[in-house]
């Protein structure tokens, strides 16, 4: 099944068992630690509690037709497809490296779990539309046989995005866009948006577009929750570790340009297993790169980006961590319950959380005021001087909030275009991406784990056709520009 679409010599036969394998023990405190996690993610996110994960601190098999690289939803999306969609129930053999077991620094638990449909791409658009089906009718994908239903919180409340006079022709062409795409949005004028919304300030508003359907937010957590209790179900195998190495073997082609490059395909992944110097080697077929913020370098790992500047074989994955803050507030003459997320003209935005007249919000900063990434400690003062202003501005009651307390979470950035990166590299053979989503992977994840489920299984994208985001476009210098990232 898998050996149509890899270059001769990646086959099953591969797929034995090397010498001098190399195994370590270590020991975990699993139950303190998932405990402790999952208490701090619960009192800041939506949802209900959700069962302890399973323990993954294991050595991993020796041998994997898959290794998918990042335990997020993305990752779990790929391989939720792969099995799904395998011509032989069980033939396919699929392991998730997760490094980071109690997901406490992962972007899909840190997540403000928004979907909306509001893109100026077509492709964002329909990968969204696709994930808003998905999700509706979560428990007709990841039932699991004796298990309780999943309940992800949805709620349908829509975005609503405002424009200034500079930028509300281009809200509506995007809107003309969204609409030929099946998405179900409107414009509002300033007026319609006070009728609407009597508690907006539409000072500076030229333009509204609102999502009236299938746009919301939901729990991320229980959709993370929710995969890996069906993966596992499905015959995934998970282990908590990092990759450290990729063995892989080269041939060297002229290319129809006379350039000479040289052709990658890995077989074997090394990983190092947590609180143990020892590593396990892996022997594969396939590498999927879903390793989030931190997937460039998991590329350079394989070589990908170490030729020379200005070659296919130089160019390296522009995927960096870029840190963004969360706050959550409590104000008790706030917009009431139907209130969507606002996206204000200054790039604020928020909504409402729970029943209880809380709030969260926040905004990307400018280029020059980029945090380090290299913590997840949380910037009170950005709050104080970046955001309040403009969210007590659009709504005034907000002039009284009280911020309860705020986190940090990271953006897998496309620092080229700001999306997604998808399908294969074109020399290294054997690695698909999934990641560089730049804030918007986790409402895409159904569909982006299915297209590169479609690609590894046939050879090409079936239902969406995502070549707009492949890794070429890097050398090429073709930007695919998505202008609707928050």
């Amino acid at each position: 099944m898998i050996r149509r679409v890899l270059p001769h010599g990646l086959g099953r036969g591969l797929l034995t068992r090397r010498p001098g394998t190399r195994r370590g023990g270590f020991s975990l405190d699993w139950d303190g630690k998932v405990s402790e996690i999952k208490k701090k993610i619960k009192s800041i996110l939506p949802g209900t509690p959700c069962d302890v994960l399973p323990d993954t601190s294991h050595l991993p098999p020796e041998h994997s037709d898959v290794v998918i690289v990042g335990g997020g939803v993305l990752g779990l999306s790929v391989a939720y497809w792969l099995k799904q969609l395998e011509n032989r129930r069980g033939g396919m053999q699929v392991l998730v490296v997760e490094r980071d077991h109690t997901y406490s620094q992962a972007s899909t638990g840190l997540s403000v779990g928004g979907i909306c449909q509001q893109f100026s791409l077509p492709e964002n658009i329909q990968l969204s539309l696709f994930s808003a089906s998905f999700l509706r009718n979560i428990n007709e994908y990841l039932a699991v046989t004796n298990a309780p239903p999943l309940d992800l919180q949805f709620n349908p409340s829509g975005y609503l995005l405002l424009a200034s006079e500079k930028d509300a022709a281009a809200m509506e062409s995007n809107v003309k866009v969204q609409k030929q795409e099946g998405a179900k949005v409107c414009l509002m004028s300033p007026d319609q948006l006070r009728n609407k919304f009597p508690w907006i300030n539409t000072e500076g508003v030229a333009l509204a577009s609102y999502g009236m359907e299938n746009e919301g937010w939901f729990d991320p957590w229980c959709l993370l929750h929710g995969l890996r209790q069906k993966l596992m179900s499905m015959g995934v195998f998970f282990c908590q570790g990092e990759v450290t190495r990729f063995v892989t073997s080269s041939q060297r082609m002229m290319t129809t340009d006379d350039e000479m490059v040289t052709l990658k395909s890995i077989h074997e992944v090394h990983v190092k297993m947590d609180h143990s110097l020892e590593y396990q080697p892996v022997e594969c077929a396939i590498v999927i790169n879903a390793a989030g913020a931190w997937s460039a370098q998991i590329a350079a790992l394989a070589g990908i980006g170490k030729g020379p500047p200005g070659t296919l074989q130089g160019t390296k994955l522009p995927v960096e961590p870029r840190k963004r803050y969360v706050y959550v507030w409590h104000c008790p003459q706030g917009p009431g319950l139907e209130t969507p997320l606002v996206a204000d003209t200054s790039g604020a935005y928020f909504r409402r959380e729970g029943l209880g007249s809380n709030y969260l919000g926040g905004r990307s900063p400018a280029e020059e005021e980029e945090p380090d990434p290299a913590n997840l400690e949380v910037d009170h003062d950005f709050f104080q001087e970046k955001v309040w202003p403009h969210l007590a501005l659009r709504v005034p009651a907000f002039e009284t909030l009280k911020v309860q307390t705020a986190w940090a979470g990271y953006y897998d950035y496309n620092t080229f275009d700001q999306n997604g990166v998808v399908g294969p590299h074109p020399l290294v053979v054997n690695m698909y991406f999934a990641t560089g989503f730049s804030g918007h992977g986790l409402q895409q994840a159904p569909g982006v784990g299915r297209a590169v489920a479609e690609m590894i299984l046939e050879g090409s994208f079936q239902t969406i056709d995502l070549s707009p985001f492949l890794f070429n476009r890097f050398y090429l210098g073709e930007k695919t520009q998505e202008n609707n990232i928050m």
